[in-house]
């Protein structure tokens, strides 16, 4: 018994001596990425707090401390609140168009009738690894004035005497932002919603079927309560990434017409970079802590759904 003992204390200490150099190990591989977020995420954050209570260029020591002037400016600013509202639209209306459509696409992708959808899987995802700014770039001639492809197209066909100004008026600006916003990342949702699909238990659709329920009540009765848990997941993350379009209008719009596509990251850009002989730091510091604080409350709201519809997913 003495040996069994003295046996187990010795596999049990070089278990343990093992387990923290595999442990060690770990963070090691870990460091130099924690190092990296601390420094570019952590430390960047931490700052805006800082540099919003300043008036300060970005150039030079931090000095000129203003307490809550930037703050009480920016809410009283009706160019932020203009931003705002854009940012906001432009997230509903890809949420209410990109969600749907991708879950109606990874449904056609998932059947098992369907030849080579690989190949439009493919086809479908190029977008979302093109560079933003290029294809920002591309649009704007593709719907330019004179010599654009849409209005080229549309003109041939008799559908327009003349050409339009799609990216310079102020009744089409915003909704051509949103279509292209749509393509680009739509490939990503229809991928979300495509490995969703894939889990799904096939004997529950077997049943379904068995039972003589026909597509639609299969869609309406099985497959859309199993996707609710996932569905408000993609939701949170689609709304979240579409509060931060900026490269896109950057190089499509630049904010215009007369600010109507000007979204809230443009608009502390113009501020932080673009202030004239004087940038304004501090001031686009603070508006992006507002901003931030904006998106939060959305997050925590989004996250409550996702919170609710999973907790309900999992009792049944």
């Amino acid at each position: 018994m003495v040996a069994v003992k003295g046996t187990s204390k010795k596999a049990i200490g070089k278990i343990s001596k093992t387990r923290r150099k595999k442990l060690l190990y770990c963070y090691l591989f870990i460091l130099p990425q924690l190092v990296l977020f601390l420094a570019f995420t952590i430390y960047p954050i931490i700052m805006s707090y800082v540099y919003s209570f300043f008036e300060w260029s970005g150039y030079g020591p931090l000095k000129g401390f203003v307490g809550l002037h930037n703050y009480l400016e920016t809410i009283s600013d009706p160019f932020f609140w203009n931003a705002f509202k854009n940012s906001f639209v432009f997230m509903f209306f890809l949420v209410l168009i990109q969600v749907p459509f991708a879950l109606l696409m990874a449904m056609l992708l998932n059947a098992s009738w369907l030849k080579g959808a690989v190949v439009y899987r493919t086809i479908y995802f190029l977008p979302v690894v093109t560079t933003t700014a290029v294809i920002g770039v591309i649009m704007r001639f593709i719907f330019g004035v004179y010599k654009g492809l849409i209005n080229e197209i549309l003109i041939t066909l008799g559908l327009l005497d003349k050409p339009v100004d799609w990216l310079g008026s102020l009744d089409t600006a915003m909704m051509i932002i949103v279509l292209v916003g749509v393509w680009k990342t739509f490939g990503m949702k229809m991928i979300y919603w495509l490995a969703a699909l894939q889990s799904l238990p096939k004997d529950l659709f077997e049943a379904a079927k068995v039972d003589g329920a026909n597509p639609l009540q299969v869609f309406r009765y099985v497959m859309l309560p199993l996707l609710l848990p996932v569905g408000s997941v993609i939701v949170l993350l689609s709304a979240v990434n579409a509060l931060h379009v900026f490269d896109l209008v950057k190089s499509m719009t630049n904010g215009g017409p007369a600010y109507h596509t000007d979204m809230v990251d443009l608009y502390i850009y113009r501020y932080a970079f673009e202030g004239g002989s004087m940038p304004r730091a501090g001031f686009a510091s603070a508006a992006g802590v507002v901003y931030g604080f904006a998106i939060l409350f959305v997050s925590l709201i989004l996250g409550f759904i996702v919170k609710k519809t999973g907790g309900r997913q999992t009792s049944h």
